[in-house]
């Protein structure tokens, strides 16, 4: 062991050599300088635009262009593009065949799809200041709380056919920016054109189908889904009100569902999916009542009739059956067990009865034992002193 004096220069001499060894910290980086940032750019202000029909002077507080010509004649009408913004704008003013979508809203169609009906016959004048790009096609600028009137020509081709043939005229605002992607913002004034003449008017329920979709509770209805295609093959728009109804035999189980619908254009159908709540009744029949309607202020010269189709749909009863099974599996399973048990319970008792009304059997007595077998003595051995005598003759 060292002397305590030594201990104690050695622990005070420890310190210096830990100073003595650490390296001096490095000196922190000066942190760079920061660019001033760039001034945000303010966003680009919101585009309000509306379109109206009007007059030559503007809105005329028309809500459609509705005309009815003969084959060869043509009118001149107007439609006002206000920019409500507080910015000028670039819209696309184009004439366009009209549409129904899926869900029942009129549509006008795109640019890319060139009008072939009653869009075909629209003409857009000249504005001041806007770009031709076609015979129903403008690109017009518009200032900020500003509006322009847009003058157009409808031209009814001699041999146009009698009826209905929808169009519109579309301002599509005009996307000034980078990106590649197209957002199709717009709004329009829809066309109501008709040519005289004598006209049809028919819409029916075609291609009716209808499908049975059981519910896995035995307890509670499955589904009748039928879908049909609802065809105009007249001359004029028409609305439907329709009803769905099912029932199975002899009524029973009857439901039904309306089915109505606004607008189906000439030439046009509409697709329709109605589900009914049914029974399984094995059996189900389902019938479709079209009845046309005329929409909104149209007069319609023709007879409307009422249509109705029937198709049937099996509707077998398998959730019921599977249950039946199931219940019937369980009836002859505890049935099986009890003749089971019954059958140990006979046979206990049946022992019982056995053992009850035998006597006790008495014991038998010991077996004798067979007498043991004596010895057998030798033969006796012949004596020597015998002789034999032989006797002569």
């Amino acid at each position: 062991m060292l002397p305590g004096t030594l201990r104690a220069a050695l622990a005070a001499l420890v310190p210096l050599v830990a100073l003595a060894v650490v390296p001096p910290a490095a000196a922190a980086p000066a942190p760079e300088p920061v660019a001033p940032s760039a001034a945000p750019v303010a966003p680009a202000a919101p585009v309000t635009w509306t379109m109206q029909p009007s007059s030559a002077e503007g809105p005329d507080g028309r809500v459609s262009l509705r005309h009815v010509l003969d084959p060869g004649a043509s009118v001149a009408d107007h439609v006002t593009v206000a920019n409500l913004g507080e910015a000028p704008a670039t819209f696309l003013v184009h004439v366009g065949d009209g549409t129904v979508s899926p869900a029942g809203d009129f549509d006008v169609l795109p640019v890319d799809e060139g009008p072939r009906d009653g869009g075909a016959w629209v003409t857009l004048g000249d504005v001041e200041g806007a770009e031709r790009l076609g015979p129903g096609s403008l690109r017009v600028s518009v200032p900020a709380a500003s509006a322009v009137t847009v003058p157009l020509t409808i031209a009814v081709p001699a041999d146009a056919r009698p009826g209905d043939h929808p169009a519109g005229v579309v301002a599509e605002l005009v996307d000034a920016g980078p990106s590649r992607v197209r957002f199709a913002a717009r709004v329009g004034v829809r066309v109501h054109l008709r040519v005289a003449g004598e006209v049809t008017a028919r819409l029916v329920a075609d291609d009716v189908r209808a499908r049975w979709q059981p519910s896995w509770n035995p307890f509670s209805p499955g589904t009748v889904r039928v879908t049909y295609a609802l065809v105009n093959s007249g001359d004029v728009r028409l609305g439907a009100r329709g009803t769905v109804s099912a029932s199975g035999p002899f009524g029973a189980g009857a439901t039904h569902r309306d089915a109505d619908r606004r607008e189906v254009l000439p030439g046009g159908s509409a697709q329709e999916v109605v589900d009914l709540p049914a029974w399984p009744l094995l059996r189900t029949g389902v019938r479709v009542h079209v009845a046309p309607t005329v929409v909104g202020e149209d007069a319609v010269d023709a007879r409307l009739e009422a249509t109705a189709v029937e198709v049937t749909a099996w509707t077998p009863p398998w959730s019921q059956l599977a249950l039946l099974a199931l219940v019937a599996a369980l009836l002859v399973a505890v049935r099986a067990l009890r003749r089971r048990a019954a059958r140990r319970v006979q046979a206990r008792i049946d022992a019982a009865v056995v053992a009850a009304t035998t006597p006790p059997a008495r014991p038998a007595p010991p077996a004798s034992s067979p007498p043991a077998p004596r010895p057998s003595s030798p033969p006796a051995a012949p004596r020597p002193d015998v002789v034999p005598r032989v006797t002569e003759p």
